[in-house]
Order: structure tokens, then C-alpha cells, then sequence
């Protein structure tokens, strides 16, 4: 039986599964199966032939389901963390803009302003001195130690 079924029983699994060392576990599988379960064959309903591969397409479809499902949870357990991520990520946000304002509230008065203006107004530096009333340099002077002074509440490298 082993000789004369073997090679179609794999071609057939191949066929289906494509990854040889798969469809070799298989057949050997099916044709383990056809060896112990020979007695429930039935003559009356086909040949032993068909018999035979319609277990071994049966078994390739099963692998088939079973490694797309196991991909799925695969995914949907990966899709689990997500959540957590935003979460976490809109936390870090949260206390992220908490530490800009404390330091922007340790700026003098004239710092914060320029800073507020270039960085939150969306200003240039040229624009900012304009609304100001005061030179380019001045503006560029008090954005720099501003910024500096932002850096080092911040604890930024």
C-alpha cells in the first residue's frame, strides 16, 4: 500500500500545503491513519485509491486552517498591547506638556512671552520682534536663554 500510495498521497498534500517538510509530516500522517483505520473502509462507497486521498486532502485543508488560525490569534494577541501603547503614550504626553508649563513659569516675563509667541503663535523671530517692539538680536538673545533655561528644567541633554 505504502509504494503505490505514497508519492500521490504527497503530491496531493503538496499541492495544498506547498512547504515540502509539511506536506511530508502529513502524508506520513494520512498514511499512518489509512493503516490503522483500514477496517472502517467501505468498498460500496468508492475505490480505496479515493479513499485514501480524500483523507490526505482533508488533512492538508486541516493544516491549512490550523496555521491561519493560529496566525489570527497570533495577531489579535499583538493587537492586545496596542491599547496599552496609547495609553501610556497620551499619559506621557500629559505629563509631558505639565513639565513645559512649569518651566515656562519659571521663565522671566519677557523670555516666556517670546518663547510663546515664536513657538506656540507659529511666528518668526522677525515677526515676534515686530509685535514687540524690539530688535532681531533682542528677540534672538531672549528665545536662546529661554530656551536654555527650558533645557535645563527639563533635565534635555
Amino acid at each position: 500500500m505504502y509504494d503505490r500510495l505514497a508519492g500521490p498521497v504527497y503530491g496531493v498534500i503538496r499541492r495544498v500545503l506547498r512547504d515540502p517538510s509539511q506536506s511530508e509530516e502529513v502524508a506520513q500522517e494520512v498514511l499512518l491513519e489509512v493503516w490503522r483505520n483500514a477496517a472502517r473502509f467501505d468498498p460500496a462507497m468508492g475505490g480505496a485509491a479515493t479513499w485514501v486521498m480524500t483523507i490526505a486532502h482533508r488533512r492538508a485543508i486541516d493544516r491549512v486552517r490550523a496555521s491561519t488560525a493560529a496566525a489570527e490569534r497570533e495577531q489579535k494577541t499583538a493587537e492586545v498591547h496596542t491599547p496599552r501603547d496609547e495609553v501610556a503614550e497620551a499619559v506621557e504626553a500629559s505629563l509631558d506638556r505639565e513639565r513645559v508649563r512649569r518651566c515656562l513659569d519659571g521663565l522671566t516675563e519677557i523670555q516666556r512671552e517670546s518663547i510663546t509667541l515664536a513657538y506656540y503663535g507659529g511666528y518668526s523671530y522677525r515677526q515676534v520682534a515686530d509685535l514687540l517692539h524690539v530688535t532681531l538680536g533682542a528677540i534672538k538673545t531672549r528665545i536662546r536663554d529661554g530656551l536654555i533655561r527650558m533645557r535645563d528644567c527639563l533635565g534635555v541633554s
